[in-house]
Order: structure tokens, then C-alpha cells, then sequence
């Protein structure tokens, strides 16, 4: 039998193919720096458009001139700090909840115990963080706030300092990204279920000849080991995978009351509906249908040919 001469089937980077536990994904906040002091942000995907936008990067074909970009609405409504968790040796030493927290996270949200700590009590820490939870009863898509831990960057003073003077505060998304900045976006794929070995692994289809089926392996692997393994590719879950899409550049950002050139583009979104708070527009695609849930965070590895990337938009298609 002649040597097989091509590459396997499916990637073995993300194992098993599974679904996702939950929807907004851990993220190794401490590998993530900021020059703000939130290093991420919860956001909601609204849909794909075309804008009309200027090209200004240095040594681009097309500098200086218009052109259209494929980008992506994210509505970003505003979030509160739940609770603050302390920090030692990298593992959770105490957790303290928030006070005057809203009343629609009674019944939503798993509440803790009552509270026997104050921020200022806590003592022997290395670190800290906050779990905020989304307000997203102001976009209209549902009632149920998306919960998530979020690192804080600076030193433990000035990280002290802002739960303090943010604890009873909205914290918005134009008070952690600018225009022209890169962003890394966690969320998951769209689901979509049962899926033969054709679609999930991209095996070609068998000579229209064959018994017992064409989308299918020709074979499950040898007699010995007595097994199938892992390798083969089979029939499974496809969808409501954990990805992450790295090094989105922010075309502009902004609120929908503020009346510009974007206010009649943000309504009537196929499958959303009316974009009613602060929103990001990004270059290119992102993972998931519209209303996923999404954790916008500052990019993890930012490369020089998408930060030197820049554009004016003019309109939204």
C-alpha cells in the first residue's frame, strides 16, 4: 500500500470538539496588559454592515484614499461591579460583594452569603479583581445580566482605588477603548448541532461507488489496538465552541442618542432590532449569531501590520 502524503484531518488544537459549559469564557487576565485600568468589557453582537471609510495607513495602496471594510456592531451597554475578589498565591482568598446592587439580580443571579468584610477589612493579597455583570435590560434582547470576572491592571493601590471609586458607579465602554485601538474578542461560535464527519472535519466525500455511505471514513483505524482512537474523524457536536478572534481594530464607537452619522444605521438590525446604547464598530467578523454574548478585552499579542491599520469612518452602509 502506497504512503499516505497529506495532512490529517481537523485541527487537534482545541480537544475535545464539546460544547461550551458557559457563555462568556475564562480569560488568563494576568497574561493581558492595559493602559487603562479595566482590561475588558461585556458586549453583545448586533450584526454585520459595510462602512465607508478612510484609509490612513502609512504605506497602504490605498492611503489617503475612500474604500469599503466589512465591520461588526457590538452594543456595549453599561456595566456595574457585583463583587471584588481578593487574591493569594493564585488562588481566591475572600470575595466581597458590592453594595446597592440592582434589584433585577434578585431571582436572576445567584446571590452569596451575606457579607462579613469590607473592602478596607482585607489584608495579605497579591492580587485582586471585580465580577461585573452587564445591564443589558437597557438593550431590550433580555432581563438576565451576563456576569464576568474582569482584571484590573496598575499596581494594588491604584487597583484599590478604583473599585473604591467605581463600586457604586456605570462604568461605559468609551472609558477603556479608543478609536483606531486593537481588541481581542473571546466568545463562542455559532451552534450548530449533530454534524457529520464531511462537515465537522472536511474529510472528502468517497467515490459514488462505495457501500455503505459516502460521507464517512472508509475506515475506523486497524485491528490493533482493538480501539477506536481519538484521530478518527467522526460524527459529533459542531458549534458553541470557545474561539477567540485576535486584533480587531475599532472604527468608531460612540451612543446611539449622540445624533451623527451612524444614528439611523444602528436600527432595524436583521435579527437584533434597535441599538439603544454605547456600541463599538469593528473591522472584519466575529464569532457567534446576533444577541451572543461577547467579552471584549485588550489584545493579548498585538502585531505591527494590524496596529499600523487605521480608518476615518465616513458612513455605515
Amino acid at each position: 500500500m502506497p504512503n499516505i502524503r497529506r495532512p490529517r484531518k481537523g485541527s487537534l488544537q482545541f480537544w475535545p470538539r464539546k460544547r461550551a459549559s458557559k457563555f462568556l469564557p475564562r480569560v488568563n487576565w494576568s497574561s493581558i496588559s492595559s493602559k487603562k485600568r479595566l482590561k475588558g468589557f461585556i458586549c453583545y453582537k448586533a450584526g454585520m454592515s459595510s462602512a465607508y471609510v478612510k484609509d490612513d495607513t502609512p504605506n497602504s495602496m490605498t492611503k489617503g484614499k475612500h474604500i469599503i471594510v466589512p465591520v461588526t456592531l457590538l452594543e456595549c451597554p453599561p456595566m456595574k461591579i457585583f463583587s471584588v475578589r481578593f487574591y493569594k498565591n493564585g488562588l481566591i482568598k475572600t470575595e466581597v460583594l458590592a453594595e446597592n446592587l440592582d434589584k433585577e439580580l434578585e431571582g436572576k443571579v445567584k446571590m452569596p452569603g451575606k457579607k462579613t468584610h469590607s473592602i478596607e477589612e482585607i489584608r495579605d493579597y497579591d492580587d485582586l479583581r471585580i465580577i461585573c455583570y452587564s445591564q443589558v435590560k437597557k438593550t431590550g434582547i433580555k432581563k438576565t445580566p451576563d456576569l464576568s470576572e474582569i482584571g484590573l491592571s496598575g499596581s494594588l493601590e491604584e487597583k484599590l482605588n478604583f473599585v473604591k471609586e467605581n463600586i457604586r458607579k456605570e462604568i461605559n465602554v468609551s472609558d477603556i477603548f479608543e478609536k483606531k485601538h486593537l481588541v481581542d474578542i473571546h466568545g463562542l461560535t455559532k451552534g450548530k448541532g449533530f454534524s457529520g464527519p464531511v462537515k465537522r472535519f472536511g474529510i472528502t466525500l468517497k467515490q459514488h461507488k462505495s457501500e455503505k455511505g459516502r460521507r464517512r471514513p472508509g475506515s475506523l483505524g486497524p485491528w490493533h489496538p482493538a480501539r477506536v482512537t481519538f484521530r478518527t474523524p467522526m460524527a459529533g457536536q459542531l458549534g458553541m465552541f470557545t474561539r477567540v478572534t485576535y486584533n480587531n481594530s475599532i472604527i468608531d464607537l460612540g451612543s446611539s442618542q449622540e445624533k451623527g452619522k451612524t444614528e439611523r444605521k444602528l436600527k432595524n438590525i436583521k435579527n437584533y432590532g434597535d441599538i439603544l446604547t454605547s456600541y463599538l464598530i469593528v473591522a472584519g467578523s466575529v464569532q457567534g449569531p446576533a444577541k451572543r454574548q461577547l467579552l471584549v478585552t485588550n489584545p493579548l499579542r498585538e502585531t505591527k501590520k494590524q496596529a499600523k491599520k487605521a480608518y476615518e469612518l465616513v458612513e455605515l452602509r
